[in-house]
């Protein structure tokens, strides 16, 4: 019985003598292991944290049109200088123990194992401030282990090189905020309009939670995103033991005016071209640290000619004593290129982009896209339907619209369609409409690239549906270059601080429609300036008649708020929208007149240079002439004009001596006799 329990304390005695070396072997090599990343850290020494390069802005032909700081040191702000509101506040959510650890949280990492395992998915996150400042100073976001244990080593060195309080300044200055900022103090600037050292609670917190998702955070474009963050971050502040419950309660109370003001660099030419640049690159997949160190350079396909021109036409032709506000564009019609762009009246008081932003009713300039899909089912030129007061029911029965002409006059006779676009009848508009088919023009209107849908009411055949002043006048294009949807296109090429080309656009076009079909089109939009398409109104382009000088196809539009003029030569596309952000009544006459001169003046001083273009027909098309009124071929007895037909929807009937159609029977068959009227028209 002896032995055995001597047998006993030998097994317990070697069991602690052998825990005890493992205990020695962890310490040693802890220790060791300690030694050498301090040696590493100091021999290597601390890493540099300048960064100042500039990232360059090119117009189309390659000449310096802007510059943007992408490095903090145009906005550092030293960390006293920064409200300990935002320093509390990023500490509470991104690292709590920062002051406490030496770059890492292992405790945290292994929660956020634990979460991941058993979400089976990533979920968590638990890098430290000193671990994402290293990953933005000198890494890529490749998920690689190299890049890991690349971002680990920068860690050590930062850590063990570098004050706290230096780390937090460094990230403060360099984390991402969002819309091309860069640095608590750029971010603030931006966002709420005041110094990083001013900022209040409510706003700390709420910039405290966009580094986490700078596009879904954003207080710009998803304030009820922002403000959801802001309240999770204030919680965390609240748990911190950085404020009380009421004072968080007050700062979600706080109501806050996001102002999105722009930095001085923007101010340079085409300031609103320059920011809708900005935005397409943030829509590119770049690594991040690429716009975040700068140094690229950037090809854009701005027009600097065509910018001027744009520029010095709107302030001539715009109203001095009103807050009416003005969306340009101009592009080429094959490429989709954008060549010059005015968001609004003044970028410093109003950087919102109405060009690339705002949503409008088109009004008018929302006719051509359907009358695309009607000649796509057959009309023509000369298909005519009678232009009268008239009561539409839909919604089965259960809903009645009752459109009006401009100044509620009507031909109260049969009307062409080339004569309704030129002298812009709602009436025909909305039959035309519903005889289609209440989805005919949002399913045409989403083909020519609209990303806000059409609603499916008879009052959307006259623009009722708002769009993105862009999307409206690119779809123009669609005409000028024969049928085909182009994008349009802001940035060339990007060249990374080596040279090498990271970015590189690439022309793309859909066919949508014929290159006959285009072409009618076209050529009835040539029809705005024509007289001799004048009815019971005058065609809508009348006034322009004194300046212009060459051919162009445009269509005009009006809404109660709304002022739109869109239109197109050969080679250069253009559109402008003028009307009040508040969306007011246009009452004065100047500011309905506003939006057709800046349109005209601008594509005569465009093409003063250039040789007179004129739109070509295609193979496939006929030119006939015409009598505007009947749709007839014209005789002695009747108007004349040259109207374009496929050639198997050509008129075979002139006015002199054959039987005409009926009132309101279009030559090409379509009538309005027929079931489809009495179904949607009551008279």
């Amino acid at each position: 019985m002896g032995r055995v329990s001597r047998r006993r304390r030998r097994k317990r005695v070697r069991a602690l003598q052998l825990a005890l070396l493992g205990l020695i072997a962890f310490v040693f090599l802890w220790g060791a292991s300690v030694t050498v990343l301090y040696f590493y850290a100091k021999t290597t020494g601390p890493p540099s944290i300048a960064v100042t390069q500039s990232t360059l802005l090119f117009d189309g032909d390659d000449q310096l049109i802007g510059e943007r700081s992408s490095g903090e040191k145009r906005y550092w702000k030293p960390l006293d200088d920064i409200s300990p509101h935002a320093v509390k506040a990023v500490i509470a959510v991104e690292d709590r123990k920062f002051y406490d650890h030496k770059g890492f949280d292992f405790k945290r990492i292994a929660g956020a194992v634990a979460a991941d395992i058993k979400a089976m998915a990533k979920v968590q996150g638990a890098s430290t401030i000193s671990q994402q400042y290293a990953r933005n100073l000198y890494l890529t976001h490749d998920k690689t282990w190299a890049r890991k244990l690349n971002e680990a080593l920068y860690t050590i060195r930062l850590e063990w090189n570098y004050e706290k309080e230096d780390i937090l300044e460094g990230y403060l200055n360099t984390i991402y905020y969002g819309h091309g900022r860069y640095g608590i103090e750029a971010a603030s600037q931006y966002y709420f309009g005041v110094s990083s050292e001013d900022l209040t609670l409510a706003q700390a917190a709420m910039l405290a939670g966009i580094p986490k998702s700078p596009s879904g955070y954003s207080p710009v474009d998803y304030f009820d995103r922002a403000k959801e963050r802001q309240e999770l971050v204030l919680g965390e502040m609240v748990e911190n033991g950085d404020i009380t419950a009421e004072e968080a309660e007050a700062a979600i109370d706080e109501k806050l005016q996001v102002t999105a003001s722009p930095p001085s660099e923007f101010l340079g030419a085409a300031p609103y071209f320059q920011e809708a640049v900005w935005k397409e690159v943030e829509s590119i997949d770049l690594e991040p640290y690429y716009l975040k160190y700068g140094g690229l350079k950037i090809y854009t396909t701005l027009d600097t000619e065509l910018q001027t021109i744009a520029d010095e036409v709107v302030k001539e032709n715009m109203p001095a004593d009103t807050a009416l506000e003005v969306a340009f564009a101009a592009m080429d019609p094959e490429s989709g290129e954008v060549r010059a762009m005015i968001g609004g009246r003044d970028f410093v008081q109003t950087p919102f982009n109405r060009v690339t932003q705002a949503l409008r009713q088109p009004g008018s300039t929302i006719k051509p896209i359907l009358y695309t899909a009607a000649v796509k089912n057959g009309f023509t030129p000369a298909t005519t339907m009678r232009s009268e007061p008239t009561t539409f029911v839909y919604d089965e029965g259960r809903s009645e619209y009752a459109p009006q002409n401009f100044n509620q006059k009507y031909a109260n006779d049969a009307i062409t369609l080339a004569q309704a676009i030129a002298i812009s009848d709602n009436i025909y508009a909305v039959k035309a409409h519903e005889f289609l088919g209440s989805d005919a023009l949002k399913g045409q209107a989403k083909q020519f690239g609209f990303s806000t849908p059409v609603d499916e009411v008879p009052s959307a055949a006259l623009g009722t549906s708002e769009a993105v002043p862009l999307e409206l006048f690119n779809a123009y294009s669609a005409f000028a270059n024969g049928g085909k949807r182009v994008k349009p296109i802001l940035i060339r090429k990007i060249e990374a601080p080596d040279g090498e080309i990271i970015y590189q656009a690439k022309s793309k076009s859909k066919r949508i429609m014929d290159e006959q079909e285009a072409f009618v089109m076209t050529h009835m939009l040539t029809g705005t300036f024509d007289p001799a398409l004048n009815d019971y109104s005058t065609v809508t382009g009348i006034t322009l008649l004194d300046e212009k000088t060459r051919e162009y196809a445009a269509k005009s539009g009006t809404t109660d708020t709304d002022q739109w003029m869109v239109g197109f030569s050969p080679s250069l596309t253009a559109g402008v929208w003028t009307g009040y952000d508040d969306a007011r009544t246009l009452t004065l006459t100047e500011d309905k007149q506003a939006a057709k001169w800046i349109w005209l003046r601008f594509m005569e001083r465009a093409h003063a240079s250039r040789p007179e273009e004129f739109f070509v027909p295609p193979p496939g098309v006929t030119a006939v002439q015409m009598d505007p009124h009947t749709g007839l071929l014209s005789g002695e007895s009747c108007g004349q004009r040259t109207a374009y037909f496929t050639e198997e929807t050509v008129p075979l009937e002139d006015c002199d001596g054959n039987a005409a159609p009926p009132p309101g029977e279009p030559v090409s068959g379509h009538t309005e006799d027929e079931n489809w009227f009495k179904k949607w028209f009551l008279e």
